[in-house]
């Protein structure tokens, strides 16, 4: 992560972002009071927590495969407990996903890069209608996924393990549409638009699209800006942490920087 980069956007978004009252789009307006800024305490947050503090506490060691810029991994050890502490998605952004899910109804969902899983269990945990296939290159992180859901009884979870680029293309070729994408694998500009075009190929007029890490560098802001701009797009949202973008064609093309 650019550090600088970060902490200046972020001083940047404090000063411009805005509430309900700077609002004037009524489904942007109903999505921050009824979604964003929605507090209830949701059934599954408990247990799928409770599995995070597990997590955390997690000594065991299991070899990371980092795929990193090209196709010859990079193999090291590390505690799972490191993996949680560094990579899982904080408990406040994890929630919006499951609310986002919730509210609109996604049934097939997509997920580019599971971890140990907790952003995966949100995403499934959000419907009983849905199911969630979630892609993952690293294979024993993967297992430690999988181990993750079977210890909350998620079976609508199909993890699909190897390199993005080979795996997502088969993804898409199979799925007539897609609901719901979450983009969490990867933290450079042409891979994350790669990513983004091949899966405009399945989106629908109802599909959201959730960007993690938009603020990482200087790259991710970059690819983030051409995501907004895409003429596809209607209405981006940017959260700081998260980007969301809608395709509904009964929109006015805009875009909002809201506090959360």
């Amino acid at each position: 992560m650019d550090q600088l980069f970060a902490a200046t956007n972020l001083l940047r978004y404090r000063l411009t972002s805005g509430n309900a009252h700077d609002v004037h789009s009524p489904f942007v307006f109903g999505l921050l009071n009824d979604v964003i800024s929605d507090t209830t305490p949701y059934y599954c947050y408990k247990p799928i927590e409770q599995l995070r503090s597990q997590l955390l506490a997690d000594k065991r060691i299991i070899t990371v495969t980092d795929l990193g810029a090209s196709k010859s991994p990079r193999h090291y050890q590390k505690k799972i407990s490191d993996i949680a502490n560094s990579s899982l998605q904080a408990k406040k952004y994890s929630q919006l996903l499951f609310r986002l899910v919730n509210h609109f109804g996604c049934k097939q969902i997509l997920e580019i890069g599971t971890s140990l899983g907790i952003s995966t269990l949100y995403l499934a945990m959000a419907s009983d209608k849905s199911n969630v296939i979630t892609l993952e290159g690293s294979p024993e992180t993967a297992l430690i996924a999988q181990e993750n859901f079977r210890k909350l009884k998620q079976n609508r979870i199909e993890c699909v393990i190897g390199n993005f680029d080979d795996t997502l293309p088969k993804i898409i070729h199979h799925l007539p549409k897609v609901d719901f994408v979450y983009f969490d694998g990867n933290h450079r500009k042409e891979t994350t638009l790669n990513y983004f075009e091949q899966c405009l190929k399945i989106k629908s007029n109802e599909s959201i699209f959730v960007f993690d890490d938009i603020y990482w560098s200087r790259e991710m802001a970059s690819a983030w800006k051409t995501i907004c701009r895409h003429p596809e797009v209607k209405v981006s949202i940017d959260l700081f942490k998260l980007g969301i973008v809608f395709f509904k064609t009964e929109l006015t093309k805009q875009h909002f920087c809201l506090k959360f």
